[in-house]
């Protein structure tokens, strides 16, 4: 009899999972897992004691391992963990939808700081500051019309970043017809790499030819189409384009792997240094226009936890990544000259004629 009861309720519990559906395992976070199919609650234990800083981050539509934006803010974040001691979550926002909500669960956690990345958060990340004052939020490509006193928005001069890869792909080119494949137009981060990159490419080679695709999706689908990204190198690479820039999360990772199949032609990553992330792209990736992320989300935690928390615009970091094992292939006097423009574009004696 116990045996019959004990079978029965076996097949109610499995059926009551089958009901519910199982949630994928994403990246794991150190103090409790990820949300990866719907906003996932942090544990109650995540921010056990007033005194012990707490940092959720909240991604842009994405996972927290796309190899480019969403993980250098979270890798960050986990340098606090490590160097201050904090505990430290995230969720994964599967639907733009969510943001608000997703941004709700580390509120009503008591968390002290709270990381969202992305243009299409700032809105949200704005109204869950003003109805929380006590919370200190990193607004990870969210500029700051208004200063609002808990919220710092990290953001980066993407056109001087854009314009010193415009200048190395010009120079490398041997067809004088270079390509970027691109996020949304949706987004001016994106505008202002595509911009400078043109700029770059022309201020160094008046008569170079930019072949130049955004992406035709909304914020949704924009940065998570590797399929069509790979599709607007091969189109560029068919028509003589010889070094591609992917600009555009996953979307810009697909170029850079297609490239990497096709000999003789180089590519340029984004946001972070791509050798690191992207190890498929090694046959192609000559450097990477970085926006120094990580760092950047690590000193305004440190900030915050020192009680010296900026409001407003916060201004990372931007360059170029090294050459790799493409370093003896870049003459000299083409790394010569980008030294002296990244000079120039730092003392404002150049300008990259982005306008925003």
């Amino acid at each position: 009899m116990h045996r019959s009861l004990s079978f029965i309720t076996l097949l109610l519990v499995a059926a009551l999972i089958a009901a519910c559906g199982g949630q994928q395992a994403g990246p794991q976070p150190t103090t409790a897992p990820a949300a990866t199919t719907a906003p996932a609650q942090p544990t109650e234990a995540d921010c056990p004691k007033p005194e012990v800083l707490c940092v959720g981050l909240v991604t842009d539509v994405g996972e927290i391992d796309d190899k480019s934006f969403n993980q250098s803010a979270w890798e960050g974040v986990q340098r606090a963990e490590r160097e201050l001691g904090a505990i430290v979550n995230y969720v994964e926002t599967k639907d733009a939808k969510d943001y608000a909500a997703n941004i709700g669960l580390f509120v009503e956690k008591g968390y002290d700081v709270i990381v969202t990345v992305g243009f299409a958060l700032g809105e949200a990340t704005i109204e869950a500051a003003k109805a929380h004052p006590e919370v200190k939020f990193i607004g990870v490509d969210q500029f700051q019309a208004e200063a609002v006193p808990n919220v710092a928005g990290l953001i980066f001069a993407e056109d001087k970043a854009g314009f010193l890869a415009g200048v190395l792909a010009a120079e490398m080119s041997k067809s004088n017809k270079i390509a970027a494949v691109l996020g949304t137009n949706l987004v001016p981060p994106v505008v202002a790499f595509k911009e400078g990159y043109e700029n770059g490419a022309k201020y160094v080679k008046p008569d170079i030819q930019v072949i130049s695709t955004y992406h035709p999706g909304g914020l949704d689908t924009a940065f998570t189409d590797p399929k069509w990204g790979a599709d607007q190198a091969k189109l560029a690479i068919d028509q003589g384009a010889d070094v591609i820039f992917g600009a555009g999360g996953k979307t810009g990772n697909g170029a850079l792997i297609e490239t990497a199949a096709n000999k003789g032609v180089y590519c340029i990553g984004v946001d972070t240094d791509q050798w690191e992330t992207v190890p498929e792209a090694h046959p192609c990736l000559i450097s990477s226009a970085m926006k120094l992320i990580t760092p950047g989300v690590f000193d305004l935690i440190s900030k915050a936890k020192e009680g010296d928390f900026p409001s407003g615009n916060y201004v990372g970091e931007v360059g170029l990544a090294p050459f790799h094992d493409f370093d003896a292939q870049i003459p000299a006097e083409v790394k010569a000259k980008i030294a002296e423009i990244d000079k120039g574009l730092r003392d404002g004696s150049i300008s990259t004629g982005y306008k925003p």
